[in-house]
C-alpha cells in the first residue's frame, strides 16, 4: 500500500469500533499517514540521525560547562549548559515515539496516561526554553549595559536561582489546563492526526465543548510565547542602542558577538512555535510541519549555532574532548 486512506484506517482501527460513549483508554497518533512506506523509512532514518547529532552535540556543550572549570563560574555559560541539557530532554520527549510509529506497519496505539505524561512534558520544556531564552537575554543585557555593576547583578549564585526559576515556573505553568484537559470525555474518534499528543487534536476528539478549558490552555501559551519574546525584543533595542554608542568599532563587533547566537537560536524558536499555538487553526499538514522544525531541527541546530559562534565554546568543547580540563 503506497500510502494510507485515513478514512479508511479511522474505519477498521479495532480501538476506534468501541462504543463512543465509553471513556477512551487510548489514542491513535496518525503520524504521517500521506507518506509511502519507503519515504516513512527514509524519514525515520534522517530523524534518528537529528537525534543523535542532538544529543551528541547538546552534551558536548553541557560537557564543557561542567568540566571546564573557567565555563562553569560564567552565568553565560552556566545558563547555556541549562539550555542545552533541556534541549536533550525536549527532543526525547517526542522523537522516540515517533521513531517508533514510523517503523511500525500501522500506528500504534499510545495509552491515555502515555499521551498527558507527552503533552505535559513537551509543552513544559517548550516553556521553559521560552523562559530560558529570556534569562540569556536578561543576562546578555546587563553584560553589556550595565559591565561595571555585571558582576554584582548577576552573581553565581543569582544566576543559579534564576535558572532554577525557569524551569519551575516551565514545569508549573501548563499542569493546571493539562489536568482539566484530561478530565476531559474522550468518547469521539481515538484517531489523533499528528505524531505528538497536540492540544488541538486532543480537543477536537473530545465529545463535549470545553470553550473556557481551551481559551486558558491558549491564553497561557500565548503568553508563555510572546511575554519572553516581548522581553527579549525589548532587551535587545537597549542592548542595541548601548552598542551603536560605543566609541570603538572593535568593542561593537565583541559585543555583538556575543549576542549573536542567542539571536539565531530566538529566531528559529519563536519564528516556528508561533505559527502553530497563536494560529491554532492551521492545517493539520502544515502544523505538522512546523511542529517538527521546532521539536526536532531547533534543537539539533542550537549546539551547532552556539558552537560555531563562541571561541570560547569551541575551545572548551576541544579540550573536553581531546585534552582534558
Amino acid at each position: 500500500m503506497s500510502s494510507w486512506d485515513v478514512s479508511e484506517f479511522v474505519r477498521h482501527n479495532p480501538l476506534d469500533q468501541v462504543n463512543r460513549t465509553r471513556v477512551m483508554t487510548g489514542f491513535v497518533l496518525l503520524g504521517f499517514p500521506s507518506l509511502s512506506p519507503s519515504f516513512q523509512l527514509l524519514l525515520c532514518s534522517l530523524l534518528s540521525i537529528c537525534y543523535a547529532f542532538t544529543l551528541v552535540g547538546n552534551l558536548c556543550i553541557v560537557g564543557a560547562v561542567l568540566l571546564d572549570s573557567r565555563l562553569g563560574r560564567l552565568p553565560m555559560y552556566i545558563l547555556l549548559g541549562n539550555f542545552s541539557g533541556l534541549e536533550m530532554c525536549y527532543v526525547t520527549t517526542t522523537l522516540p515515539r515517533m521513531l517508533f510509529d514510523l517503523t511500525s506497519p500501522l500506528p500504534d496505539a499510545i495509552s491515555f496516561h502515555g499521551c498527558f505524561l507527552q503533552f505535559y512534558f513537551f509543552f513544559s520544556m517548550g516553556t521553559t526554553e521560552s523562559f530560558l531564552l529570556a534569562a540569556m537575554a536578561l543576562d546578555r543585557y546587563l553584560a553589556i549595559c550595565h559591565p561595571l555593576r555585571y558582576p554584582v547583578l548577576m552573581s553565581q549564585r543569582f544566576c543559579c536561582i534564576l535558572a532554577a526559576s525557569c524551569w519551575a515556573s516551565g514545569f508549573l505553568w501548563f499542569l493546571a489546563p493539562i489536568i482539566l484537559i484530561s478530565q476531559l470525555h474522550f468518547c469521539g474518534s481515538n484517531i489523533l492526526d499528528h505524531f505528538i499528543c497536540d492540544p488541538g487534536p486532543l480537543l477536537a476528539s473530545s465529545c463535549t465543548p470545553a470553550p473556557g478549558t481551551e481559551l486558558a490552555f491558549y491564553s497561557l501559551s500565548s503568553t508563555a510565547i510572546f511575554g519572553p519574546f516581548l522581553f527579549i525584543v525589548c532587551s535587545y533595542v537597549t542592548l542595541l542602542q548601548t552598542v551603536m554608542r560605543l566609541p570603538s568599532s572593535t568593542g561593537r563587533r565583541k559585543a555583538f558577538s556575543t549576542c549573536t547566537s542567542h539571536m539565531l537560536v530566538v529566531s528559529l524558536f519563536y519564528g516556528s512555535i508561533m505559527v502553530t499555538y497563536v494560529a491554532p487553526e492551521a492545517s493539520g499538514g502544515s502544523n505538522k510541519v512546523v511542529t517538527l522544525f521546532y521539536s526536532v531541527l531547533t534543537p539539533l541546530l542550537n549546539p551547532l549555532i552556539y558552537s560555531l559562534e563562541n571561541k570560547e565554546m569551541k575551545d572548551a568543547i576541544k579540550r573536553t574532548l581531546f585534552q582534558g580540563n
